[in-house]
């Protein structure tokens, strides 16, 4: 009868031989320091995008809280409960000051019409001219006027010795914008004098 060869006898039993080191070679310092270098800032447009709405909003968040008069976003200018009753003050009247400007754009447009145009002995340009001056001089008495008013009340309210310097500056400077344009925004209506 024929023989079938036998087949290597196979024992399950028997150990493998172990793999040797961790299949790869060590990589060098240098490789390693190039593999964790990255940019600080991100080059990416998606990041730079991200970045550049993420200022906005810290803009606007600030601007808006600069408008409502929050203490947090005011410059150093005005903060301060001093530089807010001056605020308070100021916008609650009514101030010559105020329609500089306005005054400015009625005489620059009068400048406008023909040198020779006149109401009967009357030359418009140069009498608005006049009326410009005149103005000024009434609006500028107004501020100094404005000063020493605030300066005296600030004072009876805090005290003389805890008075801070430049509030009869800084109410001169505020009476001098028009009230819509005034940062940060007025927080009394006209007639409401604070305390």
């Amino acid at each position: 009868m024929a023989t079938t060869p036998t087949s290597p006898s196979t024992n399950d039993d028997a150990p493998e031989t172990p793999a040797v080191g961790k299949g790869r070679a060590t990589p060098t310092r240098a490789e390693q320091e190039a593999a964790r270098r990255r940019p600080l800032v991100a080059n990416t447009k998606e990041a730079r995008a991200a970045a550049r709405a993420e200022l906005n909003e810290r803009r606007s968040r600030a601007q808006a809280g600069m408008a409502a008069g929050e203490e947090k976003y005011l410059p150093a200018r005005d903060k301060g409960p001093q530089r807010r009753w001056v605020r308070d003050y100021v916008d609650a009247g009514w101030h010559p000051a105020e329609f500089v400007m306005g005054v400015m754009v009625l005489v620059i447009l009068a400048s406008l019409l023909p040198p020779n145009l006149a109401i009967g002995t009357f030359a418009i340009a140069y009498w608005a001219y006049l009326v410009m001056m005149g103005y000024l001089v009434l609006a500028i008495g107004g501020m100094i006027l404005l000063g020493l008013r605030v300066k005296r009340k600030a004072a009876e309210k805090f005290g003389k010795e805890r008075l801070e310097r430049g509030l009869g500056w800084y109410a001169a400077m505020r009476a001098l914008q028009m009230r819509f344009m005034r940062l940060p925004k007025p927080q009394v209506k006209r007639g409401q004098y604070p305390a």
